[in-house]
């Protein structure tokens, strides 16, 4: 076999594989956006006193709540330097993302709910 028929067979064994995984989800319509809150009462408080005001805002730079598309590269660079970029700020999210009253842990959660990660960490 050829070095040319080797690495096209190699291609199209990898778009075959990249094909059977799974869709990404729909993006959400902005209504569908706005309507969305974490599951508990407190994180949803929160979430709507800070984390709403840009991240359910269409047309600014930050990853909109459960876009996945927007959130996986962030993801991938790991929660610890989510949390960090977090609480001290980074580009134009303000340190603390404007929650005097947010804990690492409600600033995990929340990082999880946007991101669409909520149930799992993965």
């Amino acid at each position: 076999m050829s070095n040319h028929a080797r690495r096209f067979g190699a291609l199209a064994a990898a778009l075959a594989v990249t094909a059977c995984g799974s869709p990404p989800p729909a993006a959400l319509t902005p209504e569908q956006v706005m309507a969305l809150t974490p599951g508990d009462a407190r994180l949803a408080g929160l979430y709507e006193t800070s984390c709403k005001a840009c991240h359910a805002m269409p047309g600014n730079l930050a990853p909109q709540v459960h876009d996945r598309a927007a959130w996986d590269p962030r993801w991938k660079q790991g929660e610890a330097v989510l949390l960090d970029h977090t609480i001290q700020g980074f580009n134009a999210m303000p340190a603390g993302g404007q929650c005097a009253s947010c804990t690492p842990d409600d600033f995990k959660a929340l990082i999880r709910f946007m991101a669409g990660r909520e149930d799992s960490a993965k």
